[in-house]
């Protein structure tokens, strides 16, 4: 049976991943569920860079295909920002709480009609022979 290791012990990643990719990969795991620990340092400059190094960490560890994802609110009047800063805008360990307030402080004085942003998600696939898959 064809294991894919998902590259995060998020419940809810792990749900989506599993009805999408029921039959490619019959089995998704969580890092938990392998037993194994990831401590990457999502030190990129794009989202892709930061999904590629996970999910290639993982693939190694694991000796299993892995996915890995990066995502973040990119922000026009702040010229992208936070981007690949999303999850710790506010300092390393902030809550969304704290971030969305920060977000919201520097964006104080720019009108309503101005405050356009979107959503980025980079995901990446990395087979344990070595090839890739990059969607974004």
């Amino acid at each position: 049976m064809r294991t894919l290791l998902l590259a995060t012990n998020n419940s809810g990643k792990l749900r989506e991943i599993q009805a999408i990719l029921k039959n490619v990969y019959p089995r998704v795991l969580t890092l938990k569920e392998a037993g194994l620990e990831l401590d990457v340092e999502e030190d990129g400059n794009t989202f892709e860079a930061n999904a590629l190094k996970k999910a290639r960490e993982a693939a190694r560890i694991s000796g299993m295909d892995a996915l890995a994802d990066d995502s973040g609110l990119c922000v026009d009047a702040l010229g992208g920002r936070p981007g690949v800063y999303s999850a710790r805008y506010a300092g390393e360990h902030a809550t969304d709480e704290e971030n969305n307030q920060k977000l919201l402080l520097e964006l104080r004085d720019v009108p309503a009609g101005q405050r356009g942003a979107a959503y980025a998600c980079c995901i990446a696939l990395c087979r344990a022979e070595g090839s890739s898959l990059v969607a974004h």
